[in-house]
């Protein structure tokens, strides 16, 4: 729900709000996963694991690498920098990526970095290399080359530091990621020329589960590898099979994003450069956290006033998970209409750092609430829009209508994603459903 003061098994109460119980073994057969309980644990079948390092096998005699979920992930100044990620079922000594202008002879390289990395009783060997020095705003292109093998070349494209555009999805948690992948692939098409994705927390409905992880990457196969993700951590990314909280494990694995100044919660909260744009991405799980770490607000906090006062972009945006706003809910007459405790925590903050757009989800539902300032409707103040649902997980007739909002999506709702377009003298963010229908836009002038 909203606010996890309301947490008591968080994850069944969200499965009950949409009328589904999520269960590990129905998730498991909707994607038609050939799975065994072994040593406690769920593992890769006999026949799965075969079948991959058959591949490997076929691979290698083709003089090509098998690697999965290749991705590139955003860096702090992209016009000079990228990350690049991907997973494989076998340890390469030699493994780095190659990266050149596009149609040009000379080739740099990188070396990767490779960590083995288990969770949910699967063991992956990941690697991650970090190109730097790159010249802004060219097309580059990349592949990897692991043990003498080489992969296909990929596109890169690096920022310019002018106008860009990026797409925004939702929360993407489903019980079969088919409506993901139908949103996400569409959505690129209509926007190919789309710099960047953000993916606004919830990627998975349950963090632990490693096949729901390969259904997210495989949702977005063929957008990943040649625009970078900004991913956002959600609550669902810190849950166990068991529905309990624990430390975000995979999230914190499978993206190496910008630094933050601090080890204890490198990972969690980050920042990055586009074009004019300064981007700012919170954790909002702060009491999530609390079962394993003391102080991730304030520390954020120090961190976000620091870092916005390096930066002198036209335009700071924010990127939240949770919502700042409270709702009352149609089943819960006792739950007052208000502001959560993120907004309480952090609106603040936006005020004084002059932000100008917020960005959150976590509520499955889209609504533009104009501009606010010192809570109360207020030109000066941020543009908040909460971004609404990209899976399957809907919340049908939930949310009672809020005072702040502006437009509401469409009823009964359905997934949706967003656009962001900016301009030194402009952001236009508009919003659609699957098929690409408008159902509200919204523009910002300096």
């Amino acid at each position: 729900m909203d606010n996890d003061h309301d947490r008591q098994d968080h994850g069944h109460q969200e499965n009950e709000a949409q009328g589904r119980t999520m269960s590990r073994r129905r998730f498991l057969a909707i994607c038609a996963g050939a799975v065994v309980l072994a040593g406690g644990g769920w593992a890769l079948s006999r026949t799965e694991l075969a079948g991959r390092l058959a591949k490997h096998a076929l691979g290698a005699a083709h003089g090509r690498p098998v690697l999965r979920d290749l991705r590139q992930v955003i860096a702090s100044d992209n016009a000079h920098a990228r990350t690049i990620m991907w997973q494989a079922d076998v340890k390469w000594t030699d493994a780095v990526v190659e990266y050149r202008l596009k149609g040009a002879k000379a080739i740099e390289s990188s070396p990767a970095a490779r960590e083995s990395f288990t969770d949910d009783g699967v063991t992956v060997e990941l690697y991650t290399a970090r190109l730097c020095g790159l010249e802004a705003g060219q097309p580059y292109e990349y592949r990897i080359k692991a043990d003498g093998q080489y992969d296909d070349w990929h596109a890169l494209q690096t920022d310019d530091g002018g106008a860009f555009s990026a797409l925004i999805f939702p929360d993407s948690q489903s019980n079969d990621y088919t409506d993901w992948k139908h949103l996400a692939q569409g959505a690129a098409e209509r926007n190919e020329g789309a710099d960047f994705f953000i993916n606004m927390g919830d990627l998975v409905d349950n963090g632990e589960d490693h096949r729901q992880w390969e259904a997210w990457f495989d949702a977005v196969a063929g957008i990943i590898d040649r625009i970078p993700v900004a991913p956002l951590m959600g609550n669902h990314e810190t849950y166990n099979e068991d529905w309990k909280v624990r430390e975000p494990v995979a999230y914190l694995h499978e993206f190496a994003l910008p630094a933050n100044g601090s080890e204890e919660f490198a990972g969690r909260y980050y920042s990055f450069d586009y074009g004019p744009a300064h981007f700012i991405v919170l954790d909002t799980q702060t009491e999530e956290a609390a079962d394993f770490h003391q102080g991730l607000l304030e520390a954020q906090q120090a961190w976000f006033r620091e870092d916005v006062k390096k930066t002198d972009k036209t335009w700071k945006i924010v990127l939240m998970h949770k919502d700042p706003l409270q709702y009352r809910i149609t089943n819960r007459p006792d739950r007052q209409e208000g502001f959560s405790d993120e907004g309480r925590a952090w609106m603040p903050l936006f005020d004084e750092a002059g932000i100008d757009v917020v960005f959150s989800a976590h509520l499955h539902t889209y609504r533009n609430r104009g501009h606010i300032k010192d809570f109360q409707r207020d030109a000066s103040g941020p543009l908040y829009i909460l971004t609404g649902v990209a899976g399957n997980v809907r919340y049908p007739g939930l949310w009672v209508d809020h005072a702040l909002d502006k437009v509401i999506a469409p009823q009964p709702e359905t997934d949706n994603y967003l656009t962001l377009c900016v301009k030194d003298a402009s952001v236009e963010i508009a919003c659609f459903l699957p098929d690409g229908t408008e159902i509200d836009r919204e523009t910002l002038r300096k």
